[in-house]
């Protein structure tokens, strides 16, 4: 994903929180530091529900007993007081949370306190907080007192969001006052600043004008001028060879991608499943009588480990490559468990005989040694398998992959045909939210004949709610508005074309409906290698969003269409470095490293299509981060969209 791992947002946070964890000494950025080189310190950690959010995203359980955390408890909750043990607390610096801490300390409820805020307490709480712990008088239990940077959630490794709910929503409703559309800007520049603290190096920062990009821009430009001043971090004053850029867009660049449906293995459990920080929540439809409307169903959650080795793997992979490694994954643990238990004659930690002569003590440390690896890797691969048998499913009860088709070649003259063809049929389960985003899509980069549109909107009403309906009101307004001001919609879906794809994108999904979708749960594993394989050279041609064309444009402008460099050559450039005024005019060059960042909502698609670009083979490699105001689905942004087109009616 990454040029490298360790220099991820994920690996600086997780560095960041294990530091926090041993108490703030320096050096301690691994988790296991302390426990390595002296004598750990046995805590308890307290935290709120943001900052639970936080830490569970890059932490288990595990990690925390490594750091000698034994207890975590939240700081609402009723906890029982522990006053030989020292307390570390990661919250929010709230009111609420700061009266917590007081009446802790007042109870004496733990030994000493170590107090960490996920981002910079205001200076009027912190002197309420300093007066409350001075009256108190028992202001030497307080050892510590941090502000972290910390207020973001990664959930990739160079993923993140500030997880703001409606950002898109409050930003274009005409009914936001002034004051909380700078508050909202404060905000989001509070949780970028504190992703470039722990990143380690000041960017440059590029920006769309004229929109809330620009705004947050700004407010970020000051905010960095003033930790740069104030800061005693070295990190900072160090001399580095180039710094990175930070490109700050506004959703309103492409609302097409929101709504796309996608064949990458993590956008699709996004989408048709539901992953919400990083865990898969899966729904499986038990009741066969598809004209049922209240259908049987079960539920499962499946955790994903920062470590998972199929994830990390195939998450950015298209499906059908993702179904043929699965298949050759489960093939090799197949062989490598047979293989130790030809050796040992052990399958499992019940065949251990502690009474086995001297002569098996070998074979029973092999086993010992290897069985963990082994279980865990098993376990791994049936959750994944789980999963991939659940897509199958739900492809084939609502016909996705027609709307992927639909969406790919949206120019196709033969498309608004087979468009009311899709409409007027019926799926085994239903379908109507996908119909409609595919045509939001249509809507946004073609323009419609009036007739075929009015016909579109009345087959889809009928099934959609009003308020999904609200959705296509806003769209057609947002699209009036762009055209006003000459600004385009489509014109940055450049192509980009694989050796080994075709031009003909329904051949693949001939092979996918016809093949794919007999394949049941217990039949996943049997026989895949070859189907996937046949697939793989049938996948659709590779597409640079809009986003990445602009990345790329900013990143590499020697390479990037003229269309894309001219459209970033107005871009607001701003260096909180520099003395003096705080823009000046751009200036074309290429950059290494750069954080993107979307006001408005972001989602899996533009990450994968990003990280595709910074990878792409053949070329010098760029270390991208991804983030946004927050992570969203197709139905999140549908439901703002909504909210919009609400206020149109």
């Amino acid at each position: 994903m990454s040029l490298n791992d360790n220099l991820s947002l994920r690996s600086r946070q997780k560095a960041t929180l294990g530091r926090m964890l041993h108490l703030n000494k320096d050096g301690a950025v691994d988790l296991t530091l302390a426990s390595q080189s002296e004598e750990l310190t046995w805590k308890v950690l307290i935290l709120d529900s943001r900052s639970q959010a936080i830490v569970s995203s890059v932490l288990r359980v595990n990690d925390l007993l490594r750091c000698g955390v034994t207890i975590h408890s939240l700081i609402n909750s009723k906890r029982s007081p522990l006053p030989d043990v020292p307390a570390v607390y990661f919250v929010e610096p709230t009111a609420e949370n700061v009266r917590h801490i007081i009446d802790d300390l007042t109870a004496d409820k733990y030994e000493s306190f170590y107090i960490n805020f996920t981002s910079t307490i205001n200076r009027e709480l912190l002197e309420e907080f300093a007066k409350k712990v001075a009256l108190s008088g028992k202001s030497s239990k307080i050892l510590q007192v941090y502000d972290q940077y910390l207020d973001f959630i990664v959930t990739e490794p160079d993923l993140f969001s500030l997880d703001i709910q409606d950002v898109y929503t409050k930003f274009n409703n005409p009914l936001t006052n002034e004051d909380e559309i700078h508050q909202l800007a404060d905000t989001i520049a509070n949780g970028i600043l504190a992703t470039i603290i722990t990143l380690g190096n000041i960017p440059v920062i590029r920006c769309s004008r004229g929109g809330p990009a620009e705004l947050v821009a700004s407010q970020l430009d000051l905010k960095l001028r003033d930790y740069v001043n104030n800061s005693k971090n070295s990190s900072f004053n160090t001399s580095i060879q180039q710094r990175p850029v930070l490109v700050l867009l506004d959703r309103s660049l492409d609302l097409a991608s929101m709504f796309s449906h996608s064949w990458i293995y993590q956008c699709m459990v996004s989408d048709v499943l539901d992953l919400r920080r990083n865990t898969i929540k899966v729904i499986k439809f038990t009741d066969n009588d598809s004209n049922n409307s209240t259908p049987n169903t079960t539920t499962k959650q499946y955790d994903i480990d920062p470590n998972d080795f199929f994830w990390a793997k195939n998450s950015q992979l298209p499906f059908p490559d993702v179904v043929e490694n699965a298949d050759a994954d489960l093939n090799t643990y197949k062989r490598d468990a047979q293989e130790l238990s030809t050796k040992t004659g052990i399958s499992s930690f019940n065949d251990i005989d502690p009474n086995a002569p001297d002569a098996d003590t070998a074979n029973i440390q092999q086993a010992v040694d290897a069985l963990p690896e082994l279980t865990a890797r098993k376990s791994t691969l049936d959750m994944h398998m789980d999963v991939l048998a659940t897509l199958l499913k739900e492809l084939e009860a609502k016909s996705l992959d027609k709307f992927f088709e639909i969406e790919q070649n949206y120019n196709d003259p033969k498309i608004q045909s087979q468009f009311l063809a899709i409409l007027n049929s019926e799926s085994k389960r239903d379908n109507s939210t996908d119909k409609l985003r595919t045509f939001l899509i249509l809507t946004l980069l073609t323009d419609l004949p009036a007739q075929f549109s009015e016909e579109c909107e009345t087959l889809l009403s009928k099934k959609n709610s009003e308020t999904a309906m609200n959705a296509l009101k806003y769209i057609r307004k947002f699209k009036e508005i762009m055209k006003l001001s000459n600004i385009p919609l489509n014109e940055a879906n450049t192509t980009v074309h694989d050796s080994h794809a075709t031009k003909n994108n329904s051949a693949l999904f001939n092979g996918l409906s016809s093949k794919l979708y007999g394949l049941t749960e217990g039949r996943i594993t049997e026989g895949l290698s070859s189907l996937a394989s046949g697939l793989k050279n049938l996948l659709p041609d590779k597409k640079q969003l809009p986003i990445t064309n602009v990345v790329e444009a900013i990143m590499d402008p020697t390479n990037a269409s003229n269309s894309s460099v001219q459209l970033t050559d107005d871009y607001l450039y701003l260096d909180p470095k520099s003395r003096g005024g705080h823009s000046k005019p751009p200036k074309r060059q290429t950059y290494q490293e750069s954080l993107v960042f979307i006001v408005g909502g972001g989602n899996y698609l533009e990450y994968s299509n990003l990280q595709e670009w910074a990878n792409t083979p053949n070329k010098p490699n760029k270390h991208v981060t991804y983030g946004s105001t927050g992570i969203l689905t197709a139905a999140d942004f549908l439901s703002q969209c909504g909210s919009l087109g609400r206020l149109e009616s």
